[in-house]
């Protein structure tokens, strides 16, 4: 929807991400999108120079946020809410529910 201004529908992708999770790491980015590691790796590269995310070690893994420094934010999160409403119903419901941890044995659906 904005790639032409971001410059990549990746990058439009992770930053949606990362404003409905309020974080990720790049493998599950990579997952729920369906794209190549390499290409997520890139654009998180790319967003961290320019500060407009951050990443934090978490053991081995990088977690990847929206940098609360970055001078734009608040006009970035606008754009991002903007953008949110224009996915579908299904993928908007994908993006909101933010299941990290298994369900406990014998839990009811």
């Amino acid at each position: 929807m904005i790639e032409v201004l971001l410059g990549s529908i990746d990058r439009e992708r992770v930053l949606v991400f990362l404003y409905c999770r309020q974080g990720g790491y790049a493998r599950e980015i990579a997952r729920f999108f369906g794209v190549d590691l390499s290409q997520i790796q890139k654009q998180l590269e790319r967003l961290e120079q320019g500060s407009v995310i951050y990443g934090k070690q978490a053991g081995k893994t990088w977690i990847y946020k929206l940098n609360p420094r970055y001078p734009f934010l608040k006009e970035l999160n606008l754009l991002l809410e903007k953008v949110f409403q224009f996915y579908s119903s299904e993928e908007k419901e994908r993006l909101s529910m933010n299941r990290r941890r298994p369900r406990r044995r014998g839990k009811p659906l």
